[in-house]
């Protein structure tokens, strides 16, 4: 996993230079793969009664959203079709079709073990991810659990729903243990960052040692240990 915790730094020759041409990253043969060659795509709209489940994540407005459909055996509760689409980039893309991989594997996946997968699961697959782009793995894990969620909800098992609460760790701010994780996906790994991004601690300086043990939590989490 060391390699997901750097990236090329100016004057390396990477796949995507930014728009300042201070950074370059490289992404992975099977990010590539995934990316030209995207699985699942549903490049129509869905029939009705086609899919059984659908779960979002994101709005166009940020620039990110991502939608996928589910077919499930109401016997087996197996996962027997997942096609998606999305208005991410890239690392979005082939993070999803990844996804949607892995979900299919071996007959399909149950419910309970779709909602097993994990972004980390998700980026060994496709080989790492840069640093800046982790939140997208994050993304499609989400839509799938949305949607196993949503299955659950239209066959009324409702005890088996999980909701994905959030603490607030800043109430000056109203910043949440959820964005905090959320700014350490998109690169901000530090406090000073965390804080430009979030507006967590400021005026309220209390939460910050709480602030800074989320920080590391998620860090190590993601990025592993230091």
């Amino acid at each position: 996993m060391s390699d997901y915790k750097a990236e090329p730094v100016a004057g390396d020759e990477g796949d995507v230079v930014s728009h300042d041409q201070q950074t370059s990253w490289f992404y992975s043969d099977m990010v590539k793969k995934h990316f030209f060659e995207p699985q699942n795509f549903l490049d129509r709209e869905p029939y009705e009664g086609e899919f059984n489940a659908v779960g979002k994540v994101g709005s166009p407005a940020c620039g990110d959203e991502l939608r996928v459909w589910l077919r499930v055996d109401p016997e087996t509760e197996k996962i027997k079709d997942f096609k998606w689409k999305t208005f991410g980039c890239g690392s979005a893309i082939a993070s999803t079709s990844m996804t949607s991989v892995m979900a299919l594997e071996n007959g399909g996946l149950t419910l309970a073990e779709a909602r097993e997968i994990k972004p980390q699961m998700i980026m060994e697959r496709l080989g790492g991810l840069p640093q800046r782009k982790f939140h997208c793995s994050v993304l499609c894990d989400k839509a799938l659990r949305d949607a196993v969620n949503d299955y659950y909800r239209k066959t009324k098992q409702f005890d088996k729903m999980v909701v994905e609460a959030s603490r607030v760790v800043c109430s000056v701010s109203k910043a949440t243990d959820h964005d905090i994780e959320e700014a350490v996906l998109e690169g901000a790994v530090t406090l000073d960052a965390v804080q430009k991004k979030t507006k967590v601690g400021v005026g309220n300086p209390g939460v910050l040692p709480a602030v800074e043990d989320l920080i590391r939590f998620y860090r190590e989490k993601y990025f592993g240990a230091d």
